[in-house]
């Protein structure tokens, strides 16, 4: 029996090898592969229940994830395969994600069983901690470790996390060695300093003499609960880091108990160190972003030099809010020139200006502004008279690189496991066969995903770069249109708006589920959408219909309706109310009624949601322009207009690198 095993295996690996080479994207193989999809589905689910054997793995050898059931079937029987046999498996299958979890199953297993030389024997670099780890235990196991095994274990030390219990051995080792020095341990306490993690302070601080661990301890006390104990600390550089560290985390929690504390500690923390100075700028933040009543005299209070973009924002918001558009004004001008030259910011100084009765400048900075592709730059637009700046580009059409996507067998893989809901390993494959690519290629890697409705690749596929944000037709799917244009109609919403707000939220992914149990194209809760189908009459048939692309669209239309009919008409606070509940911009609403629309939006002290409006509303024009190829003035949409104010795209030049 096992002779015919190993004969299926070896049979099972030539078709694999002979298949990575086969030209993967015909449309009779397209065909054949949706053919396929039930039964492949089927022995995946068999591979999850550990019942998939080869001989049934077999029956996939030519399939493009023949390798991947190959692999998991190979797994269950990891605890009886030998090296040799591995090895063959993996040179033949190549370096591909199936291959490369194969190995490394097979090495956390021999690691597991204390088989260290078949370990290094098969072992590849890898970014896996524990197998980093299980392999620098195999060095020192087989009497190799050198330098080299030093500097990695030392790199292993070096973090200001928890690392995995793989690398407890190592870190024992190295110490034995001697080479876990003081100084290595201070270097690992102060990095853990800096995130919080007074656990691995405390843990890193053991074997330090007892004066330098005390002192660690005091450290990690301090970031815990900040207290005047840290007045008799040494005057130094590393208790001012200490000190600093506490304190920034203290003001985030209660900045008057940080201000007063710094007072305290005015000994360790001198008016001019840089250390005071950012404190100082953590208690202004977390006072101004929820308006308190110290925050003008706070934000004075910081230097200069501590000033980063966040407390430049809020510096602005601050004043804004209270209606002082003087110091709103000022406070822009006080900001770096590449920040100030930033198209938000040229738009509200421009606006500021304007309100100011500086129109020529503020006509001049709306013209400077409206060169971006923006929610700001939409705006600056409207108030300048020119056309909405829109440089679209659109998938290269060379025959040689589509005929290079049709023939990567990694993507045809990764696209096919998505079709069949394996995410994960689909994700896996993807990277794997953009690797290398070149930006036209990638772009029509991701051209071939949205084919497969594998939607979210046009925002985490796409090219690092800004030219790769001009692709709209792609990073702006459209899909269930129909259904879309149908609902907003019925609920007087505009398609365009929908669809950013569908778009914000799911990528149009029907499946997408966030963390607090939001559902579907429109991420609407189970207990929201029952709530909706109630009040409008609508059939409820469970949370689960919520991944179905109609009842979502349905319902989250309607709920969106709701949502603008219970703010006054006004979409822009309906969106804040979609994101951060209704609660909170009826807070806001009473804390600041009389400001424009503009300013309100930027005055919302949730960061998420001060982002999420913008976007959301950026987004609708740019879907106008995919729906019907025009739009209407965003100002009045904005401001809850209905006149049309027809708007046209143009795109200015040279083309502008900020874009939505």
């Amino acid at each position: 029996m096992r002779s015919a095993t190993l004969l299926t295996m070896r049979i099972f690996l030539v078709s694999i090898a002979l298949l990575g080479s086969i030209v993967a994207a015909s449309p009779a193989s397209g065909e054949s592969l949706r053919s396929q999809r039930p039964q492949v589905e089927a022995a995946f689910a068999s591979a999850d229940r550990q019942q998939l054997s080869v001989n049934e793995a077999a029956r996939f050898q030519d399939h493009p994830l023949g390798a991947w059931l190959y692999a998991l079937a190979l797994e269950r029987e990891i605890g009886s395969m030998g090296s040799a046999r591995l090895s063959e498996a993996l040179e033949t299958m190549g370096p591909q994600p199936a291959a490369t979890r194969l190995r490394n199953a097979w090495l956390r297993h021999a690691a597991a069983h204390g088989r260290w030389a078949d370990f290094l024997a098969l072992y590849r670099d890898t970014t896996d901690v524990p197998l980093q780890c299980f392999s620098l235990q195999a060095t020192l196991a087989t009497n190799k470790a050198d330098a080299t095994w030093t500097a990695a274990a030392t790199a292993l030390w070096l973090s200001a996390d928890s690392q995995p219990s793989a690398c407890d051995p190592v870190f024992v080792a190295l110490a034995q060695r001697g080479e876990l020095t003081p100084a290595l341990r201070w270097q690992r306490i102060e990095l853990a300093a800096r995130v919080g993690n007074t656990a691995i302070m405390r843990g890193a601080a053991r074997n330090l003499p007892e004066a330098e661990a005390a002192q660690a301890r005091s450290f990690a006390d301090f970031i815990d609960a900040p207290s005047a104990r840290a007045a008799q600390w040494p005057k130094d550089e590393r208790s001012r880091a200490m000190a600093e560290v506490g304190l920034t985390r203290l003001a985030r929690r209660d900045p008057t108990a940080a201000e007063r504390l710094l007072g305290t500690l005015s000994g360790l923390l001198p008016a001019g160190a840089r250390e005071t100075g950012t404190v100082r700028a953590a208690i202004a933040l977390w006072t101004v972003a929820s308006y308190g009543a110290d925050s003008s005299r706070r934000l004075a209070a910081v230097p200069a030099a501590a000033y980063d973009e966040a407390l430049h924002g809020w510096a602005v918001r601050e004043p804004l809010a209270r209606g002082d558009r003087a110091s709103a004004l000022k406070a822009i001008e006080a900001m770096p020139a590449p920040l100030r030259s930033n198209p938000q910011w040229q738009y509200f100084e421009a606006r500021l200006r304007e309100d100011l009765g500086e129109p020529v400048l503020a006509q001049a900075l709306f013209a400077q502004a409206a060169r971006s592709p923006t929610f700001h730059g939409f705006l600056a637009a409207d108030r300048a008279g020119t056309p909405y700046a829109l440089c679209p580009r659109e998938p290269s059409k060379d025959r040689r690189h589509t005929q290079d996507i049709s023939r990567n067998a990694a993507l045809v893989r990764a696209i096919e496991l998505f079709r069949i809901r394996r995410p994960q390993l689909a994700a896996l494959e993807w990277q794997a066969a953009v690797a290398g690519m070149d930006d036209d290629r990638r772009i029509l890697a991701v051209q071939a995903a949205l084919k497969a409705r594998w939607y979210d690749r046009a925002i985490f596929g796409m090219p690092a770069n800004t030219n790769a944000l001009t692709y709209y037709s792609l990073r702006f799917p459209l899909h269930h249109d129909s259904i879309l244009r149908r609902e907003a109609k019925k609920n007087g919403l505009e398609p365009s708006l929908v669809a950013a707000l569908t778009r914000a939220e799911s990528a149009f992914m029907p499946e997408a589920r966030s963390p607090a149990d939001a559902r579907g194209l429109m991420q609407l809760l189970p207990s929201t959408a029952e709530g909706v189908a109630r009040r409008n009459g609508l059939t409820w048939r469970g949370a689960g219909s919520l991944y179905q692309p109609e009842t979502n669209i349905t319902l989250g239309t309607a709920y969106l309706a709701q949502r603008i009919g219970d703010n006054g008409g006004l979409a822009y606070r309906a969106i804040a109310a979609y994101n951060a509940g209704q609660g909170a911009v009826q807070r806001w609403m009473v804390a600041r009624p009389q400001l424009p629309a503009d300013y309100w939006i930027e005055t919302i002290p949730f960061r998420e949601t001060r982002e999420y409006v913008p976007r959301v509303l950026a987004f609708s024009v740019i879907y106008d322009w995919r729906l019907d190829g025009k739009t209407r003035s965003l100002t009045d949409r904005l401001e809850g207009r209905n006149a049309t104010s027809p708007r046209s795209f143009a795109c200015p030049t040279p083309t502008s690198t900020s874009t939505p």
